[in-house]
């Protein structure tokens, strides 16, 4: 078992860092090459056993004990994964998966003694993938990091696969050959370009927090330089639209961060 003692939460301190383009979309690298993880743990001879059990079965680590190196390793190249500890020196990891989350979405698995269900729920709501509490052995960490880098590689394929099929969630149905939105009852809902691939943006990350900045990133082709308080009026009528059929719109505003698609989607 991996143990830890419990530390005080420390103040946060701004991250002061670029985060860069290369770690931003995650590595595309072929499914022969090693998944790199960044691991952010303060507790040296942890960080070293995690590391050591990571690297044994198959996996490229950069290990780091504080914010300021977390950033510096994101800055190294693609990374795949992030595990990242809740208790830092000087800084906390909800905090930092926030600030992660404006500018990717990198798997995050939060790593904390901290075992609440406050913490947990805290962590998924703003966009980390899963959570493992400490102490916790090696056959559960291996467990948790393949099946989040296995649901990750299923949704890159599928923003690859984005041009081509049909999207449904609540009746609706989501064309995007033809770039037509079919409401349940049949009918054909007028969406702009713009309005079209913030939807499907939506339905690509189904489930999961999106910061509005990531937003304008995902939907780059129609969304360009838009402001936030442009993605703000853009979500405001598409809401609008999903609601002429009678029932609320599935997309949830996360204060403070962004926005999150709430129906499960289909592809056919």
């Amino acid at each position: 078992m991996f143990l830890t003692p419990d530390r005080p939460l420390g103040a946060l301190t701004a991250p002061g860092a670029v985060l860069y383009p290369a770690w931003c979309m995650h590595s595309q690298e072929p499914a022969a090459m090693m998944p790199t993880i960044v691991l952010v743990e303060d507790d040296p001879p942890l960080r070293t056993l995690t590391t050591r059990a990571l690297q044994e079965n198959g996996f490229t680590v950069r290990p780091v004990g504080t914010a300021p190196e977390m950033w510096l390793a994101l800055g190294q190249g693609p990374v795949d994964l992030v595990l990242l500890d809740i208790m830092l020196p000087g800084t906390n990891g909800i905090d930092l998966c926030r600030a992660i989350r404006q500018k990717s979405d990198v798997p995050i698995i939060f790593v904390s003694a901290k075992g609440s269900e406050t913490d947990r729920v805290v962590g998924l709501e703003l966009g980390a993938d899963d959570y493992i509490a400490k102490p916790f052995g090696t056959r559960e960490l291996l467990a948790r990091v393949r099946a989040v880098l296995r649901r990750g590689g299923a949704e890159r394929q599928a923003a690859e696969q984005r041009a081509t099929g049909i999207l449904t969630f609540d009746g609706w149905s989501l064309n995007l050959p033809r770039r037509e939105l079919l409401s349940p009852t049949g009918g054909l809902v007028d969406l702009t370009g713009a309005e079209f691939d913030l939807l499907v943006t939506l339905c690509d990350h189904s489930g999961r927090v999106i910061a509005r900045e990531r937003l304008i990133e995902l939907s780059r082709t129609r969304l360009g330089d838009s402001s936030d308080r442009s993605i703000d009026v853009l979500v405001s009528r598409l809401r609008r639209k999903l609601s002429s059929a009678g029932a609320e719109a599935p997309i949830a505003t996360v204060r403070g961060i962004g926005y999150m698609f709430t129906a499960p989607v289909t592809r056919d």
